[in-house]
This record gives C-alpha cells, structure tokens and sequence, in this order.
C-alpha cells in the first residue's frame, strides 16, 4: 500500500486491515504470507513480531470483522434508542445492504468453510463469534417483544445464511433479493402469535 493513511498507519494496523481484505477477496488459502506483508508494505519479520503465526493472524482478522459487526449494532440502539423493535427492523434494512453491496459472505462461514481441520484454533473462535452474535439477535428479538425470541432469531439467521450463499451461487437478483419481504413477514408473524 502506498496512500497516505496506510504509510501512516503502524505497521500491526497496516497488517491486519491488509490481511482482512486479502482474506476477504481471495479466501484465507488463498493468500500467502508473503503476499500480505508485500501489500501491507512491510516484511515477514514485522509480521511474526506481531502476530506469532498465519492462524493468529486469521484469528485477529476474525475478531476484527466481529468488532465492526458490533458496532452496527450500536448504530441501532443509537439511531432507536430504547426502540427494539425498530432496531430488528434496522438489522434487516442492515442485512440487505450487506447482501446487495457484497458477493463474498460472510468471513467467519467461508473461514469455517475452508479450515477443515476440527482442531484448528480458529475454529473455536468461529463458533463462540457466531454464537455472541445469535445471543445478541435473540436478546433483540426478546426485547422487541417477540414471544418465541430464540425461535425467530434462528430463523431470521437461516435466512441470513442462505441468502448470502445465493448471493455468492446466483448473484443479487436471485432469492436474496426478497430477504427484507421475507424477513418483515417472519417478524410479522411472530408477532402476531
């Protein structure tokens, strides 16, 4: 990199955004040391003096991207504060833009795609991101007043799911683009029970 903000960034910064989008495009198998310290502009030394090895840096690229989602999150209590039932509806409104402005998925699914090994240590982290972000959807859901919280919650997930894999299959114009129909519908009757 050789804008102004990535020179001015310290070099861990510069690493980690570097590898997530790396991860991001091309799959974590996909990318190589090597190829992020050349695009981050600093050396394989630099890296392992931050991060001890690939899976530790894959494990902080993970996090990261769950940090960002948890801000999102934030952004709906802010913009409805006290409102849970119009920061569901914000999640949806949320998750559509998601399917419609980016092919790739999820980075924690296609990482759980792609490292295979049950032993791998980001897998454990995979699975306890996934989870804190199911407990926070079910925790939405109750507060918004929906009596089968988990229930809903679970299937708004799935739906979730399977819409950013139609995305990655058919493209944007396939099933995922009724997701916000979809999804108001479950909310609807959930409520309606």
């Amino acid at each position: 990199m050789t804008d102004g903000v990535a020179e001015r960034s310290r070099p861990r910064d510069r690493i980690l955004e570097t590898a997530q989008d790396m991860f991001h495009k091309h799959g974590i198998k996909g990318v190589g040391v090597d190829a992020i310290t050349e695009a981050a502009g600093t050396n394989k030394m630099t890296l392992y003096r931050h991060f001890e090895s690939k899976d530790e840096l894959v494990i902080e690229c993970l996090r990261a991207t769950a940090a960002k989602g948890a801000a999102v999150w934030d952004e709906f209590e802010a913009q409805h504060p006290g409102d849970k039932l119009a920061q569901l509806h914000a999640w949806v409104r949320k998750v559509a833009d998601m399917l419609a402005s980016d092919s790739r998925g999820c980075d924690m699914a296609n990482a759980a795609v792609e490292l295979t090994e049950t032993d791998h240590p980001a897998r454990r982290v995979i699975k306890e991101l996934k989870q804190a972000q199911r407990d926070r959807l079910v925790a939405l859901c109750r507060d918004a007043g929906i009596g089968q919280a988990e229930l809903l919650a679970d299937t708004l997930s799935l739906l979730f799911e399977g819409a950013r894999v139609s995305v990655q299959t058919i493209g944007s114009e396939g099933p995922s683009a009724q997701f916000v129909r979809m999804a108001e519908s479950l909310i609807a009757s959930f409520r309606a029970r």
